[in-house]
Parts: C-alpha cells; structure tokens; sequence
C-alpha cells in the first residue's frame, strides 16, 4: 500500500446526538453529529408504533382464516 494516502483514524472519535447523548466510536473524522442514537430511537426504547393502514393486517388474516377453512 502506499503511504500517506491514508486518512487518519481515531479510535476516539467523538459522536453525539440531537437528544443530548455522547459517545466515542472509531472513525476518520474526529467529531460526529448524528440526528437519532440508540438511546433516542423507538425501536431500541420500546416506544415503537406499529401503524396498521386501513386495517389491512385485519383483512389479511380474514382472508388466511377463510382460506384455511375451506381448504379442511
């Protein structure tokens, strides 16, 4: 490989979030500003909506029910 071609890495590189949490990562910038984290996203707080549209999943296991009737 050559040499000096390279950018720097920094194993205590800098990332902090909108929602106020900090942390250090690996990376090649030295400071990171992210929008969402895992201390702030839904999935990993537990706060996640599942948005049924028109009762769709409603009407699928309709359908899956009927179909396993007639199939007996």
């Amino acid at each position: 490989m050559k040499k000096a071609i390279h950018p720097k890495y920094s194993d205590k590189a800098k990332a902090s979030c909108a929602c106020g949490a900090t942390f250090e990562v690996g990376s090649t910038l030295f400071e990171i500003k992210v929008e969402i984290c895992s201390q702030c996203h839904p999935f990993y707080t537990g706060n996640e909506k599942v948005l049924d549209t028109a009762g769709r999943v409603d009407r699928f296991n309709k359908r899956r029910l009927a179909g396993a009737k007639a199939g007996k």
